[in-house]
Formats: C-alpha cells, sequence, structure tokens
C-alpha cells in the first residue's frame, strides 16, 4: 500500500513529540532516505517553529561523493535550510572500513553540531535497516539488546540522535521523492557484497517465502526494545537496593549481588563498569559473565579498566590504576572524564594518577577507607613531578577534588544503555 503525504508526515512528525526540539540537524549523505528525510522534516513543522540545518560527510572514499555533497546543498538552498560539507581525512587504509567511517562520521556532526546548539541531529534509518540490522545480529547470536536494534532515539558518541523514519520502509520514500520530482544518488556500496548489510539485504528477499520479512523482524526489534525495557527497570530497582558511591567508586552489597537473576546481575555489572571505566561499548557477554563468577566466588578480577574487588560483604567497582598510568591533564581539565580540581592551580601543573609513588607519601591514606588499589587510580595535584595534593587518598592540602556525576546519574543511566 502506498502511503500518502499526510500518512508520512504524520507518522514523522509524531516521532518528534508534541513539543518537537527548536534545533534539529539533519544528517543528509544524498542517498534517498536521508534526501526524503529532509525535504519531509522541511514541511512538518510551521515557518519559524523549528529551525533546521542541513549536514553531508564526504569520507573522502569516492570522487562522487563531493558532487552529491554538492547536489544535497543545492537542493537544501532551495528549501531555505543552511548547508555544511564535513570532511573525513583519517582512514589509513587498514582495519575495518566501514566501523572507521561510522564512527568518524558521527565525531565529525557532533563537532558540527555543538557550536549550533543543536537539540538532535535526525537520521535516515528505515525500517528496512532495522530489519537488516536484527538479521545481522541473530547472526551474531545477540542477545535482549542487541536484538532489540536501532532506538528511536539514543546517544551516540557523545551525539543526541533520533531516527524518525524507522517505521517507513525505502520504497515508501522513494514513492515519495518520486511524486515531488526529487532525485538522489544511489552509493554502489549497497551493492557490494563485501559488507554483511549487503548480504543480509540478499538474505531477506530469499527468507520472505519462510515468513521471515522485513517487517516481521522489525517487529522482533519492537518486542525485544519493550524487554530491555523491563530488564532495565529491574536492573535499576536492584541498584536503589544493593548500590552506594563511596568517592567514586561504586559499592554493592555482595549477599544481595549474588541473589539477583544473572541477566540482572550482569546488566548491573556492566552498567557499573561503564559507568567508571567510561567505555563507549560495554564488554562483550563471555567475560562478564567470567566476572560474575568470580563475584560469586568471592573472588576480584580486572575488566574493562575496573577493578572489582570483593572484601567481605561488599563487591567494590574502582577504576584499574593501569588504565590511567600515563594519563596527565592540565589541572584545569577534567581528568578521566569525571574529576575536576576546585580552585585556579599553578598553570605548569597537572592531574595525574596518585600510584603507588603518589600514595607512599599520603600518610593517613588508610584514613580514606578505601582500598589501596582504588586510591591509587585516584587523580593527585602535581607540579614538576612533586605531588602537591591527594583530596581523594587523605592528604588534601587545602585543594578538593569534585566529581562529574552522583548516585543519581548513575541510576539514571541504567535506564538508558
Amino acid at each position: 500500500m502506498t502511503l500518502s503525504d499526510a500518512d508520512i508526515l504524520v507518522r514523522v512528525r509524531a516521532r518528534l513529540g508534541d513539543t518537537p526540539p527548536a534545533r534539529i540537524g539533519v544528517a543528509v549523505s544524498g542517498g534517498g532516505d536521508s534526501v526524503a528525510l529532509m525535504h519531509i522534516l522541511s514541511r512538518c513543522f510551521d515557518a519559524g517553529t523549528v529551525q533546521l540545518h542541513v549536514a553531508t560527510v564526504d569520507h573522502g572514499l569516492r570522487s562522487e561523493a563531493a558532487v552529491e555533497a554538492q547536489a544535497v546543498a543545492q537542493l537544501a538552498g532551495q528549501m531555505g535550510l543552511p548547508h555544511n560539507t564535513l570532511h573525513w581525512t583519517g582512514w589509513n587504509h587498514s582495519g575495518n572500513l566501514q566501523d572507521q567511517a561510522r564512527k568518524a562520521r558521527y565525531r565529525l556532526l557532533h563537532e558540527w553540531a555543538e557550536p549550533l546548539n543543536l537539540d538532535m541531529v535526525a537520521l535516515g534509518h528505515t525500517a528496512d535497516d532495522q530489519a537488516e540490522t536484527v538479521l545481522m545480529r541473530l547472526a551474531r547470536a545477540s542477545g535482549v539488546d542487541g536484538l532489540a536494534a536501532m532506538p528511536m532515539q539514543c546517544t551516540l558518541f557523545g551525539l543526541k540522535v533520533i531516527r524518525p523514519l524507522l517505521d517507513l520502509t525505502r520504497q515508501d520514500l522513494r514513492d515519495y521523492l518520486t511524486g515531488h520530482d526529487i532525485g538522489w544518488a544511489e552509493d554502489p556500496s549497497n551493492d557490494d557484497t563485501r559488507f554483511d548489510r549487503v548480504r543480509a539485504r540478499a538474505a531477506l528477499a530469499l527468507l520472505e517465502p519462510l515468513g521471515l520479512t522485513a517487517q516481521a523482524l522489525v517487529d522482533v526489534a519492537g518486542n525485544m526494545a519493550d524487554a530491555r525495557a523491563a530488564l532495565d527497570h529491574a536492573t535499576h530497582r536492584a541498584a536503589c537496593e544493593l548500590m552506594q558511591i563511596d568517592g567514586g567508586d561504586i559499592v554493592l552489597d555482595a549477599h544481595g549481588v549474588r541473589k539477583l537473576p544473572t541477566e540482572i546481575a550482569r546488566r548491573l555489572l556492566v552498567g557499573a563498569i561503564c559507568w567508571i571505566g567510561g567505555a563507549q561499548h560495554p564488554p562483550r557477554r563471555a567475560p562478564v559473565l567470567d566476572a560474575l563468577a568470580a563475584i560469586r566466588a568471592g573472588r576480584g578480577m580486572t575488566l574493562a579498566g575496573c577493578r572489582l574487588l570483593c572484601g567481605g560483604s561488599t563487591i567494590r567497582l574502582c577504576r584499574e590504576y593501569a588504565a590511567v598510568r600515563d594519563l596527565r591533564v592540565p589541572a584545569r581539565h577534567c581528568w578521566d572524564r569525571r574529576w575536576r580540581l576546585i580552585g585556579e592551580p599553578e598553570p605548569e601543573s597537572c592531574l595525574a594518577a596518585l600510584g603507588p609513588k603518589g600514595l607512599a607519601q599520603c600518610p593517613d591514606w588508610r584514613a580514606a577507607g578505601r582500598p589501596r588499589a582504588a586510591l591509587m587510580a585516584t587523580p593527585g595535584l602535581w607540579h614538576g613531578g612533586r605531588l602537591i595534593a591527594a583530596p581523594l587518598a587523605g592528604w588534601p592540602q587545602g585543594w578538593q577534588i569534585q566529581m562529574s556525576g552522583s548516585r543519581d546519574t548513575f541510576l539514571s543511566s541504567l535506564l538508558s544503555h
């Protein structure tokens, strides 16, 4: 069934909520999906209510890309929308090209969106993209989170994104563009069978006679997203009952954690590790399950830049010293994403991990009530190789170091993985 323009506009407009953001970025490659997204969004709002800004990322991998970016700029100009072309020059011709290009794309979009004060950036992923993602993740034996596939809204590499076309198909959008006499570019990589997504697209066509249609896989993603929300809620509730913050460490009630269902305990552990270590991606399932087995046996271990310390009735998760041993920043800067010095230090001073050398200069570190392993990975104020202060290890010398984030921010993070 062909959707009318009115149907498409209503669906997309609904995805942006009753009170849409005031400033929205639109990522437009020049392909049919993103060109349709730009045109649809330009028609969704009354003049002056929402500002749209358009960006095209030229990865520098095809000679045609510059021409396609110029075509997007011209079309955006006809709609009265400002446009920027963002250039990636970072590929060294080694490693996973698609993964590197994806990360670079989001980094460039973030750097573009931030000075424009954009509330979010809209991406042109469709129901077909969602179905292909589910199929690829089935092949990797993904769990609930993986099969929930792409959420409507999330944060990627610091960039808040929205995918308002997820319940529309590529054909819906091409029919829309054809009806408005708008052209689009075809990326030849969409037919390159070296890429998993292209092979998944071909496999979907073969699976349709079995009833495994794109829509069925989209429905699976929706069902798994509902299941993920329920698991997140249960994890949040467990954290409220079992968790405290101590000097930046997460301290869990060991008996309570050992009684939790494995999946809830795993999620709680992953959330704590990501909050402390700052990983962009959660650690893989197998090592997390190994960590849970160690915890249940009363043993500690290291995982993803964090130490898990088992002691009596508690499980303490803290930063691993080896992960921050070489991290030095000017004293006015944020250290390890979480710590800031309060006050006006000397320009040449820096924040760096205490380590064994620094901790040895803190005579009362035991009074801080935290294990030696945890304190070694905390920041101290240094000047010319000399320790000036270690506020978190009981040697403040008149200085304070403040953590960004709190128990509430950690609890909130469990609901948005």
